[in-house]
């Protein structure tokens, strides 16, 4: 799991994305975003998407009815995306945008569900912590938030993942200038931000968590 640091790479060839990430998870990735949409998505809900990359959980939320609207920064991964959807005659509306800008696209309490996915890792802590009060103000009453990415595993497998990785870290800021991190403390920033029910699941030997926070009634 610890090689999902390469999405820098593989975001620099968007056409590539789908098959690297697929290939880097051992194939696990569409279940993931199955289940965010599983816990996200239903008929007629406003679904937000932040960083949504090529698509995946975006789509997998409009085949459950949801209104779905994503959002990323790399035009490129969008432009696939769209075209994806549009094979698939998935109605998603694309914007290009950063996680940063949620409160000037969004109003208050507009939106039933916010998803993202592999995204978080790619945020500094600060950012992280204003993303999730930016989306706890833009989410409507009972609404909720699932959050899916890369962790750092406890004892032992936390020690090992970070052998492991340091040098495909390394290797992905020779080529892209950039890295992705673990998230961290995830529950208890998503409790800061004002959500609660707060729950993890965490998978893949814990170095994948999906955290799920409720906007209170």
């Amino acid at each position: 799991m610890s090689s999902f640091v390469w999405m820098k790479v593989l975001e620099s060839a968007p056409e590539r994305y789908d098959r690297g990430i697929r290939i880097l998870s051992r194939g696990r990735i569409g279940d993931i975003y199955e289940r965010i949409a599983d816990l996200a998505a239903a008929p007629g809900r406003r679904v937000l998407d932040i960083g949504c990359g090529t698509g995946g959980v975006a789509m997998a939320c409009a085949r459950r009815g949801a209104r779905v609207t994503a959002i990323d920064i790399d035009a490129g991964m969008l432009e696939v995306a769209r075209r994806r959807a549009a094979e698939r005659g998935l109605d998603v509306t694309w914007r290009q945008a950063s996680a940063a800008e949620i409160e000037d696209i969004f109003g208050e309490a507009s939106l039933d569900a916010i998803v993202s996915c592999l995204a978080f890792s790619e945020l500094s802590d600060d950012e992280q912590k204003y993303v999730l009060r930016a989306a706890r103000s833009r989410l409507a009453p009972d609404g909720v938030i699932v959050v899916a990415d890369e962790v750092t595993p406890e004892g032992l497998g936390g020690v090992f993942q970070r052998l492991t990785r340091l040098p495909v870290a390394a290797a992905t800021y020779v080529l892209t200038q950039t890295t992705t991190r673990p998230v961290r403390n995830l529950v208890e920033r998503m409790g800061a931000a004002g959500f609660t029910q707060v729950r993890e699941e965490r998978l893949w030997h814990g170095t994948f968590v999906i955290v799920q926070g409720g906007a209170p009634a």
